[in-house]
């Protein structure tokens, strides 16, 4: 089977969005499903003044309809709702094909936190992206339930994984700080609520690990705790395994990739009870969920490292992977719709 991936977060982004499909793309490949990518990087970009960090991809109808025709795909996912996924999923509807998409970011609060536009808005554009689509796929059934009670359609589960082969603790591990080391990991931006967790009175030190738009005012603001920028691979894994906690101040998330990478560096969650951390640990030994947030973090200093270990591993990307491609299989064999193209190869331009 092969798998085309239309979507507008990709490298050099860091972020649970790309980490989710590249990593499930690896674990897929090993599965015998071969996956390939529609990203922003063949098309030129323009930045938004909310993130300056970021491209949003300017892509062009006729472009679009080449690349997903050369790639001869069984299957089609759409991962995002920005300029490539609206493509992608015009190309589809025009040509009668099925098509997945998934539900990764919760746009109506980010937008909401950034511009006076009501989320019932926003809510309704995403409702009619998603309606088209023979299987949302949403990461926990909380979730799920969730978009259904929205009038989302045809919304299935597509589990997380973390890579355990990177994230482990590693003995000595030590960021030189004074401890305990409450560490908190993500994009550096208003909707992760990183005010929350650096305005707690905390023994020891607060670390960022991140970068993003709000860093620069953060980094004034807070001059007592450590930013350490943004951190990949091994870097990352590093200050995983050197923190006594890790804080996750977000309320909006959708799932939250870097609870997993915590666990399984075996070092406990503090967060607040909402979507995303209630989710992913549930009521499970390995975390405090509180609203009192400074409770959460003293409250997690005392749970067991192996107790992590052993939660986080359960969780892995060959099952996140297994569930995509069922997601993806029962779509088509719906009806397997016609040879998405003739050519003998794939552009250069998509990524395998």
């Amino acid at each position: 089977m092969r798998i085309l991936i239309a979507t507008d977060a990709w490298h050099p982004q860091v972020n649970g969005v790309v980490r989710t499909l590249t990593m499930m793309a690896e674990a897929a490949r090993t599965l015998g499903a071969e996956v390939v990518f529609l990203t922003p990087e063949p098309f030129p970009t323009v930045r938004l003044p909310s993130y300056p960090d970021l491209r949003i991809a300017m892509p062009s109808p006729a472009k679009i309809a080449r690349m997903i025709t050369a790639a001869q795909a069984d299957c089609i996912h759409i991962a995002t709702e920005g300029p490539i996924g609206l493509m992608a999923r015009r190309y589809c509807i025009k040509r009668g094909l099925r098509f997945t998409t998934s539900f990764h970011t919760r746009f109506p609060e980010y937008i909401s936190a950034r511009a006076p536009v009501p989320e019932s808005w926003v809510w309704a554009l995403l409702r009619r992206f998603h309606g088209a689509s023979h299987a949302v796929m949403a990461a926990t059934p909380a979730l799920a339930d969730e978009l259904r009670g929205r009038g989302f359609r045809n919304v299935v589960l597509w589990p997380r994984g973390v890579d355990g082969e990177l994230f482990h603790p590693r003995d000595g591990a030590d960021l030189g700080l004074s401890r305990p080391v409450f560490l908190s990991v993500g994009r550096v931006a208003v909707e992760k609520n990183l005010v929350a967790f650096l305005s707690l009175d905390l023994p020891g030190t607060k670390v960022v690990v991140g970068d993003g738009p709000a860093l620069a005012a953060l980094r004034r603001d807070f001059p007592h705790a450590v930013f350490l920028g943004a951190k990949q691979g091994e870097a990352l894994a590093q200050a995983y395994a050197a923190a006594d906690v890790f804080v996750f101040p977000s309320l909006t998330d959708t799932y939250g990739l870097v609870l997993l990478e915590a666990l399984a560096s075996g070092v406990p969650v503090a967060a607040y009870p909402v979507t995303g951390p209630r989710d992913v640990i549930g009521d499970a030994p390995v975390g405090v969920l509180s609203e009192d947030l400074r409770e959460a973090c003293l409250g997690a200093l005392s749970i067991s490292r192996d107790a992590c270990l052993a939660f986080a591993a359960d969780h892995t990307w060959a099952a996140s992977a297994r569930a995509f491609i069922d997601n993806v299989t029962r779509v088509w064999l719906m009806d397997p719709g016609p040879v998405l193209s003739q050519a003998a190869s794939k552009p250069s331009s998509l990524v395998a």
